[in-house]
């Protein structure tokens, strides 16, 4: 498959395949935002962080540098402090890039041109961000993974409002993968439950162990080597 195509999804327990890297070598870096930095959220519970290190156990292992609040622009900053050893970087922004703008679901308008014309604006700055992004991480000749923005907790009807808002984030993230030739968890089909979220749009203790999984599944077997984008769940 050449790079930008999309392969959906890849069979959780597959045989390492071609250019992977093997298991013993393993040490991935978060990058992004609270989805992986909410120790914060989880009341002395296991943080993503942590469960990410005992899940890799002896076959590697994890660093966090990714920033409770950061946005976009803040993950070329972290990529700078990427460690000499690492082997992958799995990165997670655009939620609060998103969150910046929740008052669009709140603007009086007098026609609805008025709201697609601001949500274009926004998404076009926001793809700019995200791709010159993706450049520095792609740039440091490690293997790259990017994750969807899951869909929010918030009560009805605001929860209906803000995931229809955030596809176009999301439609952002899978393009700019698909550019660059990177995998994507699409978090999205990771965080199907209330139990999943700490609050509104924080990870749980429950929501972070399934992410770890598919993250863990996506540095062991996914193939590197050919530039090809796949969604992972």
């Amino acid at each position: 498959m050449q790079a930008g195509a999309v392969a959906v999804p890849v069979v959780a327990g597959a045989a390492c395949a071609p250019g992977a890297a093997p298991a013993s070598q393993l040490h991935v870096v978060l990058l992004g935002d609270s989805i992986f930095d909410n120790a914060r959220y989880v009341a002395g519970r296991p943080c993503v962080h942590e469960q990410l290190v005992e899940d890799l156990g002896p076959r590697g292992a994890a660093t966090l540098l990714a920033v409770d609040g950061s946005v976009t622009r803040d993950v070329q900053g972290q990529i700078a402090q990427v460690p000499p050893g690492a082997t992958h970087l799995v990165i997670s922004s655009g939620g609060n890039d998103a969150l910046g703008h929740r008052s669009l679901l709140d603007r009086d308008v007098s026609g609805s041109a008025a709201v697609f014309a601001d949500l274009a604006r926004i998404q076009l700055a926001f793809r700019d961000a995200y791709r010159r992004m993706l450049e520095v991480a792609v740039a440091t000749g490690r293997p790259v993974v990017v994750c969807t923005v899951y869909d929010s907790n918030f009560e009805e009807p605001e929860k209906r409002l803000a995931d229809v808002a955030l596809t176009s984030w999301n439609d952002t993230i899978v393009r700019c993968a698909g550019e660059a030739g990177v995998p994507v968890i699409d978090l999205r089909r990771v965080f199907t439950a209330r139990e999943d979220y700490a609050n509104p749009i924080e990870p749980s203790e429950i929501g972070g162990a399934k992410m770890v999984k598919v993250i863990r599944r996506v540095v062991e077997h996914h193939d590197f080597g050919r530039r090809a984008t796949a969604i992972y769940a």
